[in-house]
């Protein structure tokens, strides 16, 4: 099997997807210097290469918007018509020789501009008076309220006229009345002028020239310092990438993708090289691909969306499929893109894998329905807290209330995305947990009518898939596909139910002739082993998954039928040479799973005949046949180890005490004490 992993069927796969993320790769130059706030500069002196403005820090930014967008100035229209309707009421009054010097000040004190005295807001200093289609920034001292201007009239009045009753003829005429507001409050203006000042914000402040010392070798980073260095960076990379030598980027990107997808090969290799022999292998790349064409993608033209990217989703992809050593190794390489590409490259890794593995660890347990939002939520809590500790130690920066809601965002696309797992199944024409879940329901349409016309074969199915089960527990393979492929393995035998002994005693009465009554050895061989055959027939027509198929294929593996193989052999004209017909088709078992459902299967069957129940009798059984599928070459290709084999036998060994076990003996009591008619 391990030819498969030279065949160039494997790695060509691997160089088109090398191509795929040099194309999405940043093509900007990267930053060769690693710095952090508080720590020491541990490279040569630092001179500014060239121009380049410093930029002013998030904090800032939002310190200063909010400083702008607590500065509201109002805005006011000037109503020329409130003005002439004064003068001319006032010209109309009977004055005497007072009228002109009245008309004059109350047209000096509505051309400054009068306020009603609950218009302006306590503590506004400034307004702007829109006049003539321009707006005049205006000191709010600048112009009257209301009650202040009646007051101006009467005070400027009397500086020119020593007259005392003026104030009498002032109100007799009700001149005070017809000093109104002329200025009006503008909302929409007010409101879209406002909103826009945050937008304003220059974000530089100030500069540093070429030449200029930017930080000495050994010299600790302050806020100042790396505040000048984040600047330089950002300068560095939109410049020197566009401007250098573009195939130099490109070829790097081209080494660097190389590099990813041979680590890749690798890991799957030592991880578990029989990967290579299915379309797992196939699947593993693809989530790969996704994992890093999407980090690519979002580095080189969105990388504010980082964060808010579901990579944990991609753990949970693998998992569904993949079982053991291989998933944590895979999700690790699939997020080394992010310590090449990424800002903070190192503490974006380090966040997202401890999302990944919590999902992973989590997923079993909440995995199904609602609970899959309350994983969501502790890999959320789990992300933001290994967020929130790298970014008390300076090794992530930013808007911390933004990113932790696009880590949340992420946590919840991940359960979102997770349904397109089903999709992925039906591709690659693999199994998930899932699916095992659904086909494990003793319940579905198949089990039903495998109980039906095959009673005792269902109940066999149930005896074997327990202690398939806890042999699975007791090494590294899979119980829930185990407990599949022991629930199916002899659905064949609803086809001709009465050839099993198991099923005659339930479907057949007293009298009925026994099945194999006048068949020759080889005819029972052949209808016994034709329901391997006629089980794949039926996996098929149901749709069942190819896994499970393979159980039904291999469960026999290439073992004789003991029984009528013993019958033939000793008749008078037996051939020992004539195994073929008493052999089933196999193949033999190669997965841990199908090993284990064979054995199984077999002891279930044969415990049957068990004379007592001991200990000892348990293990010189389970050791017999064992031993017998191994004399028989059925475990010459599996992939079990010899430690693995004897912690299965244990199992078996320690199922079958306990499915055997003594019970007290009750006495025989007399029905007068049990109050018994």
């Amino acid at each position: 099997m391990k030819q498969t992993v030279l065949s160039s069927k494997k790695f060509l796969p691997l160089l088109l997807i090398a191509a795929l993320l040099a194309v999405l790769a940043p093509r900007s130059a990267r930053f060769a210097y690693d710095y952090k706030k508080g720590g020491t500069w541990n490279y040569p002196t630092l001179f500014a290469p060239f121009d380049f403005p410093i930029l002013k820090t998030n904090e800032q930014m939002m310190a200063e918007m909010d400083r702008a967008s607590a500065v509201h100035i109002p805005y006011y229209n000037f109503s020329e018509s409130a003005t002439r309707e004064c003068l001319k009421a006032a010209g109309q009054l009977d004055l005497g020789e007072f009228k002109s010097d009245i008309v004059a000040q109350l047209k000096t004190i509505m051309e400054k501009g009068v306020l009603a005295d609950d218009a302006l807001e306590e503590g506004a200093e400034v307004l702007y008076v829109q006049r003539d289609k321009r707006a005049v920034k205006v000191p709010a001292t600048e112009v009257y309220k209301l009650s202040q201007a009646r007051t101006a009239l009467l005070t400027q009045l009397r500086a020119g006229i020593d007259w005392e009753p003026l104030d009498s003829l002032l109100l007799a005429n009700s001149v005070y009345g017809l000093i109104v507001p002329n200025l009006e409050f503008d909302s929409q203006t007010t409101r879209a002028v406002n909103s826009q000042a945050a937008g304003r914000i220059s974000p530089t402040m100030g500069s540093v020239s070429s030449g200029q010392l930017i930080v000495s070798e050994g010299e600790i980073i302050t806020s100042d310092i790396a505040q000048i260095l984040d600047s330089f960076k950002k300068e560095y990379e939109n410049s020197v990438g566009v401007s250098g030598p573009g195939y130099l980027s490109l070829l790097g990107n081209i080494l660097v993708a190389l590099l990813l997808v041979s680590l890749l090969a690798f890991v799957i290799y030592y991880s578990n090289w029989k990967l290579y022999g299915d379309n797992r292998y196939y699947y593993l790349l693809f989530v790969f691909t996704i994992a890093a064409s999407a980090i690519l993608a979002i580095s080189r033209w969105g990388p504010e969306w980082l964060y808010l990217t579901p990579l944990t989703l991609i753990a949970l992809y693998m998992q569904a499929f993949v079982r053991g050593r291989v998933i944590i190794p895979v999700y690790m390489v699939s997020l080394l893109p992010l310590l090449i590409y990424s800002d903070h490259g190192p503490a974006v890794f380090i966040i997202f894998l401890c999302g990944g593995v919590l999902s992973i660890y989590c997923f079993k347990y909440l995995g199904r329905g609602w609970r899959q939002f309350l994983l969501a939520l502790i890999n959320f809590a789990v992300m933001a807290l290994a967020y929130i500790a790298l970014r008390l130690v300076g090794a992530v920066s930013g808007i911390l209330f933004q990113d932790l809601l696009k880590i949340l965002g992420a946590s919840l696309l991940a359960v979102l995305g997770y349904p397109l797992i089903y999709l992925f199944e039906k591709i690659f024409n693999l199994v998930s947990d899932s699916r095992l879940s659904e086909l494990a329901d003793t319940s579905s349409p198949l089990l039903r009518e495998l109980e039906q016309k095959a009673p005792g074969t269902f109940q066999h199915s149930l005896q074997v898939m327990n202690m398939a089960d806890a042999a699975a527990r007791a090494i590294d393979a899979n119980p829930l596909l185990l407990r599949v492929g022991a629930l199916y393995h002899d659905i064949g035998k609803m086809e001709n139910p009465q050839c099993f002994i198991e099923n005659e005693s339930l479907l057949n009465k007293p009298e009925d002739q026994k099945y194999h009554t006048g068949l020759t050895p080889m005819q029972s061989a052949e209808d016994i082993i034709k329901h391997v055959g006629d089980g794949v027939e039926l996996a098929r027509k149901h749709h069942l998954p190819q896994i499970v198929v393979d159980f039904i294929r291999t469960h026999h593996g290439t073992s004789l039928t003991g029984y009528f193989w013993s019958k033939y052999i000793s008749g008078k004209d037996a051939d020992a040479t004539n195994r073929a017909p008493f052999t089933y088709p196999g193949p033999a078992p190669v997965s841990k799973e199908q090993i284990i459902l064979m054995l199984c299967d077999s002891i279930e069957a044969a415990s049957r005949t068990l004379a007592e129940y001991t200990p000892e009798a348990y293990s010189e059984f389970v050791e017999r046949i064992v031993q017998g599928k191994m004399d028989g070459g059925q475990f010459a290709n599996s992939d079990i180890s010899i430690k693995e084999l004897g912690d299965v036998k244990e199992a078996i060994k320690t199922y079958l005490a306990q499915m055997h076990h003594g019970r007290v003996v009750y006495p025989a009591t007399r029905k007068k004490f049990l109050n018994l008619k």
